[in-house]
């Protein structure tokens, strides 16, 4: 059978055209309003810390609060489904959730600013939580705008743009390590909490997506709220039936070649005398470009050729360029510079290329009715066994070496690649990301 979520090839003129739509830029914005918060509380919190005296075993502590990432499909039922008291009724149920999203964010970003880690270290752990958890509320409520904003074959496009805007936060959470240089952290996290509210006021500006029909709900509360957990979880049974197998297989280690390589990438560049400034430079410059590009090209292929056959030529390019790290670790040194930029650079296209193919996979996974609370629970999926994996890293490379290792890594995308031309060629249209309603449209 062929990959339904292609239907007939568009143009390149086509799909170049849907870059210029003003969703795009919506979609812009929320990408960089989504990455901001996880930035602060990852990166430039920890440089704080250290700054500040705090040992390395307590910085690392500090990572756990982006659990909340993990841990979100917990409350996005409750983002799904409850209204916010005045808000919901001026602004809609996404971009309700998202205002008080971004509020929060902006109150962890400003009591971490107004706290002195070296002498109240609790205080800024609280912050940290603050902000950790608004911006994973903030996450499940605009991956559900995107999920309702756009169709089915529009949403690798709608992941491209998240991407550029998610690596514009990046970029500029760089900006604020500048700023705490030029002034101090307290300024540098105030001018991230304004950031943050411009965004807010930009999503005002942004139309509310138009949401599925839900029956009005006349059960008891106890009843109700039951039903909010267990029915978005039952449904994917219900779609899926025997094939939620290897849907969720899929789902759970399409990345994993991704997070086990990265995790040792940067002790290789270490443990080969690489410059920090010139990993630094490579990394911000052509890396950031790669990845925006990759991204791009993963929205332009899944959109004229289909999702799935974007996600296999996605595997493919994540085997290649996990290899290249094994020949950097076998033939390279502190002088192979210009062989280290294309190995982060390429690898950093095939990131951007997976990243954006996948996300649209996901989407087309979820019900309209329970948008929020089901991609919560697909990307925690990857997100917490990946990052377990990945905790092992370390140890099997002690083991077998970079060489093997990243040989290692790169193996795992092709029985990935061989999973998805099995649901392609054999898949029910639900495994496939086909709804019944595109089906009926088509026919």
């Amino acid at each position: 059978m062929a990959d339904a979520t292609a239907q007939a090839p568009r143009s390149w003129g086509q799909t170049l055209a849907m870059y210029r739509k003003p969703i795009m830029l919506a979609m812009l914005v929320l990408g960089f309003a989504s990455g901001l918060p996880l930035m602060m509380v990852f990166s430039k919190l920890s440089f704080w810390l250290r700054d500040a005296g705090i040992d390395r075993t307590t910085i690392g502590f500090f990572y756990w609060v982006t659990l909340s990432y993990t841990l979100k499909p917990l409350w996005a039922p409750v983002v799904d489904r409850v209204p916010i008291p005045f808000l919901t009724s001026a602004l809609g149920k996404r971009r309700s959730w998202m205002i008080l999203a971004i509020v929060g964010t902006m109150a962890g970003l400003a009591l971490i600013a107004f706290t002195d880690p070296a002498e109240g270290l609790l205080l800024t752990a609280f912050g940290a939580f603050i902000l950790s958890y608004s911006g994973a509320t903030l996450d499940i409520s605009i991956d559900a705008w995107r999920i309702e904003s756009a169709p089915r074959d529009k949403q690798a496009n709608m992941a491209a743009a998240y991407v550029l805007g998610y690596r514009g936060a990046i970029m500029f959470s760089g900006f604020g390590l500048a700023i705490s240089e030029w002034t101090n952290w307290t300024v540098s996290f105030l001018a991230m909490a304004a950031t943050m509210g411009i965004c807010a006021i930009l999503i005002l500006f942004m139309k509310e997506p138009h949401h599925a029909y839900r029956e009005p709900d006349t059960q008891s509360f106890g009843k109700r709220v039951a039903d909010s957990v267990i029915e978005p979880f039952k449904q994917f049974w219900d779609r899926l039936g025997h094939w939620i197998v290897p849907v969720f297989l899929l789902v759970a280690f399409y990345r994993l070649s991704d997070f086990t390589m990265g995790v040792m990438a940067s002790p290789l560049y270490s443990d080969m005398g690489f410059d920090r400034a010139i990993v630094g430079g490579i990394q911000s410059g052509p890396g950031v470009i790669s990845t925006i590009a990759g991204g791009f090209l993963g929205g332009l292929v899944a959109y004229r050729y289909g999702v799935l056959r974007a996600m296999v030529l996605g595997a493919l390019i994540t085997f290649l360029t996990n290899a290249a790290f094994a020949y950097l670790a076998a033939t390279g040194d502190s002088e192979s510079v210009g062989l280290l930029a294309v190995v982060i650079s390429a690898d950093n296209v095939a990131a951007g290329f997976v990243g954006t193919a996948f996300i649209a996979y996901l989407s087309s996974l979820t019900d309209p009715l329970n948008a929020a609370t089901q991609y919560a629970l697909l990307s925690s999926l990857y997100a917490l066994i990946c990052k377990f994996i990945a905790g092992f890293s370390g140890a099997m490379t002690d083991v077998i070496g970079y060489t093997s290792f990243f040989l290692v890594t790169a193996s795992y995308a092709l029985p990935m690649a061989g999973l998805i031309m099995f649901i392609m060629m054999r898949g029910s249209d639900a495994a496939r990301g086909v709804r019944d309603l595109e089906k009926q449209e088509t026919s």
